[in-house]
Protein backbone atom coordinates (compact mmCIF):
# COMPACT_ATOMS: atom_id res chain seq x y z
CA UNK A 1 0.00 0.00 0.00
CA UNK A 2 1.28 3.33 -0.87
CA UNK A 3 -1.25 6.30 -1.42
CA UNK A 4 -0.82 9.36 -3.10
CA UNK A 5 -3.27 12.10 -3.92
CA UNK A 6 -4.33 11.17 -6.97
CA UNK A 7 -5.15 7.06 -5.86
CA UNK A 8 -7.14 8.83 -2.78
CA UNK A 9 -8.93 10.63 -5.54
CA UNK A 10 -10.03 7.45 -7.16
CA UNK A 11 -10.85 6.38 -3.70
CA UNK A 12 -13.50 8.86 -2.82
CA UNK A 13 -14.69 8.82 -6.79
CA UNK A 14 -15.13 4.60 -6.19
CA UNK A 15 -16.97 5.11 -3.47
CA UNK A 16 -18.93 7.64 -4.62
CA UNK A 17 -20.20 5.44 -7.39
CA UNK A 18 -20.96 2.34 -5.01
CA UNK A 19 -23.00 5.24 -2.85
CA UNK A 20 -25.27 6.66 -5.62
CA UNK A 21 -25.47 3.28 -7.08
CA UNK A 22 -27.04 2.06 -3.58
CA UNK A 23 -28.43 4.87 -2.43
CA UNK A 24 -32.36 3.50 -2.71
CA UNK A 25 -30.60 0.12 -1.08
CA UNK A 26 -29.14 1.98 2.21
CA UNK A 27 -32.17 4.20 2.31
CA UNK A 28 -34.40 0.63 2.74
CA UNK A 29 -32.02 -0.66 5.25
CA UNK A 30 -32.27 2.74 7.12
CA UNK A 31 -36.23 2.60 6.70
CA UNK A 32 -35.94 -1.32 8.20
CA UNK A 33 -34.09 -0.31 11.99
CA UNK A 34 -33.32 3.70 11.55
CA UNK A 35 -34.74 6.94 10.49
CA UNK A 36 -34.43 6.44 6.55
CA UNK A 37 -32.09 9.08 5.60
CA UNK A 38 -28.72 7.05 5.28
CA UNK A 39 -28.89 6.90 1.93
CA UNK A 40 -29.81 10.32 1.22
CA UNK A 41 -27.39 11.78 3.04
CA UNK A 42 -24.80 9.63 1.95
CA UNK A 43 -25.37 10.29 -1.61
CA UNK A 44 -25.62 13.62 -1.16
CA UNK A 45 -22.28 14.00 0.57
CA UNK A 46 -20.22 12.07 -1.34
CA UNK A 47 -21.76 14.04 -4.88
CA UNK A 48 -20.61 16.99 -2.90
CA UNK A 49 -17.34 15.61 -2.30
CA UNK A 50 -16.71 14.87 -5.78
CA UNK A 51 -17.96 18.66 -6.29
CA UNK A 52 -15.39 19.62 -4.05
CA UNK A 53 -12.40 17.68 -5.06
CA UNK A 54 -12.51 17.46 -8.94
CA UNK A 55 -12.50 21.49 -8.73
CA UNK A 56 -9.35 21.76 -6.49
CA UNK A 57 -6.24 20.64 -6.57
CA UNK A 58 -4.04 18.69 -3.85
CA UNK A 59 -0.33 18.45 -3.08
CA UNK A 60 -0.53 16.15 -0.49
CA UNK A 61 -3.06 13.36 0.80
CA UNK A 62 -3.96 15.18 4.29
CA UNK A 63 -5.19 18.42 2.31
CA UNK A 64 -7.34 16.38 0.11
CA UNK A 65 -8.70 13.98 3.27
CA UNK A 66 -9.39 17.32 5.29
CA UNK A 67 -11.83 18.98 2.49
CA UNK A 68 -13.30 15.02 2.28
CA UNK A 69 -13.95 15.72 5.66
CA UNK A 70 -15.04 19.35 5.56
CA UNK A 71 -17.41 18.26 3.00
CA UNK A 72 -18.81 15.90 4.74
CA UNK A 73 -19.11 17.60 8.09
CA UNK A 74 -21.15 20.41 6.52
CA UNK A 75 -23.12 19.13 3.57
CA UNK A 76 -24.25 15.47 5.01
CA UNK A 77 -27.50 15.27 7.60
CA UNK A 78 -28.06 12.90 10.29
CA UNK A 79 -25.42 11.23 12.61
CA UNK A 80 -23.59 10.20 9.33
CA UNK A 81 -21.75 13.40 8.54
CA UNK A 82 -20.43 14.10 11.90
CA UNK A 83 -18.98 11.02 12.11
CA UNK A 84 -18.05 10.02 8.70
CA UNK A 85 -16.46 13.92 8.58
CA UNK A 86 -14.37 13.26 11.74
CA UNK A 87 -13.36 10.23 10.98
CA UNK A 88 -12.12 11.52 7.70
CA UNK A 89 -10.61 14.97 9.74
CA UNK A 90 -8.65 12.64 12.11
CA UNK A 91 -7.18 10.52 9.41
CA UNK A 92 -6.19 13.83 7.54
CA UNK A 93 -3.99 15.01 10.58
CA UNK A 94 -2.66 11.12 11.49
CA UNK A 95 -0.93 11.32 7.50
CA UNK A 96 0.11 15.19 7.77
CA UNK A 97 3.36 15.42 7.20
CA UNK A 98 3.51 12.54 4.38
CA UNK A 99 4.31 12.85 0.70
CA UNK A 100 2.52 9.20 -0.23
CA UNK A 101 0.53 7.07 2.70
CA UNK A 102 2.40 4.01 3.38
CA UNK A 103 0.51 0.82 5.25
CA UNK A 104 1.90 1.84 9.05
CA UNK A 105 0.47 5.28 8.06
CA UNK A 106 -2.44 4.37 7.12
CA UNK A 107 -3.17 2.04 9.90
CA UNK A 108 -2.15 5.30 12.14
CA UNK A 109 -5.31 7.50 10.17
CA UNK A 110 -7.57 4.23 10.32
CA UNK A 111 -7.20 4.04 13.93
CA UNK A 112 -7.37 8.27 14.63
CA UNK A 113 -10.61 8.04 12.62
CA UNK A 114 -12.06 5.02 14.88
CA UNK A 115 -11.11 6.76 17.87
CA UNK A 116 -13.26 9.68 16.53
CA UNK A 117 -15.89 7.76 15.52
CA UNK A 118 -16.08 6.29 19.07
CA UNK A 119 -15.76 9.61 20.67
CA UNK A 120 -18.31 11.38 18.61
CA UNK A 121 -21.05 8.68 18.50
CA UNK A 122 -20.60 7.49 21.62
CA UNK A 123 -20.79 3.43 20.83
CA UNK A 124 -18.89 0.61 20.97
CA UNK A 125 -17.42 -2.70 19.26
CA UNK A 126 -20.71 -4.78 19.02
CA UNK A 127 -23.38 -2.34 19.22
CA UNK A 128 -24.18 -2.64 15.38
CA UNK A 129 -22.52 0.53 13.95
CA UNK A 130 -20.07 1.50 11.52
CA UNK A 131 -17.80 0.45 14.37
CA UNK A 132 -18.22 -2.82 13.54
CA UNK A 133 -16.49 -2.35 10.12
CA UNK A 134 -13.78 -0.06 10.99
CA UNK A 135 -12.99 -1.97 14.05
CA UNK A 136 -11.83 -5.60 12.29
CA UNK A 137 -10.41 -3.28 9.42
CA UNK A 138 -7.79 -1.43 11.77
CA UNK A 139 -7.46 -4.93 13.67
CA UNK A 140 -6.39 -6.30 10.23
CA UNK A 141 -3.84 -3.83 9.56
CA UNK A 142 -2.25 -4.19 12.86
CA UNK A 143 -2.16 -7.80 12.01
CA UNK A 144 -0.63 -7.66 9.03
CA UNK A 145 2.64 -6.17 7.75
CA UNK A 146 1.10 -6.20 3.93
CA UNK A 147 -2.31 -6.29 3.46
CA UNK A 148 -3.44 -7.00 0.08
CA UNK A 149 -6.58 -6.07 -1.74
CA UNK A 150 -8.50 -8.92 -1.14
CA UNK A 151 -7.41 -9.28 2.18
CA UNK A 152 -9.36 -5.66 2.48
CA UNK A 153 -12.02 -6.77 0.32
CA UNK A 154 -12.57 -9.79 2.23
CA UNK A 155 -12.37 -8.57 5.80
CA UNK A 156 -14.77 -5.38 5.02
CA UNK A 157 -17.48 -7.60 3.76
CA UNK A 158 -17.40 -10.15 6.52
CA UNK A 159 -17.79 -7.77 9.41
CA UNK A 160 -20.49 -6.07 7.37
CA UNK A 161 -22.20 -8.79 7.03
CA UNK A 162 -21.78 -9.99 10.89
CA UNK A 163 -23.75 -6.73 11.72
CA UNK A 164 -27.32 -8.96 10.53
CA UNK A 165 -27.00 -10.98 13.79
CA UNK A 166 -26.26 -8.73 16.24
CA UNK A 167 -29.17 -6.49 18.09
CA UNK A 168 -28.45 -3.00 18.17
CA UNK A 169 -27.58 -1.10 21.39
CA UNK A 170 -26.85 2.52 19.47
CA UNK A 171 -28.96 4.96 17.73
CA UNK A 172 -33.10 4.93 16.75
CA UNK A 173 -31.90 1.14 15.70
CA UNK A 174 -31.59 0.50 20.07
CA UNK A 175 -35.39 0.90 20.42
CA UNK A 176 -36.10 -1.95 18.20
CA UNK A 177 -34.10 -3.95 20.78
CA UNK A 178 -35.00 -7.48 19.03
CA UNK A 179 -36.53 -6.29 16.04
CA UNK A 180 -33.25 -5.01 14.71
CA UNK A 181 -31.67 -8.30 14.90
CA UNK A 182 -31.80 -9.62 11.17
CA UNK A 183 -31.42 -6.37 9.21
CA UNK A 184 -27.57 -5.00 8.27
CA UNK A 185 -26.24 -1.68 10.18
CA UNK A 186 -27.13 0.54 7.36
CA UNK A 187 -23.64 2.48 8.52
CA UNK A 188 -21.50 -0.61 8.40
CA UNK A 189 -22.91 -0.87 4.60
CA UNK A 190 -21.46 2.27 3.61
CA UNK A 191 -18.26 1.64 5.69
CA UNK A 192 -18.29 -1.56 3.26
CA UNK A 193 -18.75 0.31 0.33
CA UNK A 194 -15.65 3.01 1.76
CA UNK A 195 -13.00 0.06 1.99
CA UNK A 196 -14.37 -2.02 -0.78
CA UNK A 197 -13.43 1.13 -3.25
CA UNK A 198 -10.24 1.33 -1.63
CA UNK A 199 -9.57 -2.54 -2.46
CA UNK A 200 -10.44 -2.03 -5.77
CA UNK A 201 -8.30 1.24 -5.93
CA UNK A 202 -5.29 -1.28 -4.45
CA UNK A 203 -6.07 -3.74 -7.20
CA UNK A 204 -5.59 -1.54 -9.94
CA UNK A 205 -2.68 -0.46 -8.50
CA UNK A 206 -0.86 -4.35 -7.66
Amino acid sequence: MNLHVQHVLQWMSKTNDKIQANKEYLTSLDQAIGDGDHGINMARGFQEVMTKTEASQYDTVSDLLKDVAMTLLSKVGGASGPLYGTAFLKMSMAVKGHTSVDQPAFTKGVEDALNGILQRGKATVGDKTMIDVWNPILSLLKENESVNAEQLEDAAKHAMESTKDVMAKKGRAAYLKERSIGHLDPGSVSSYYLFSSLAEVMKEGE
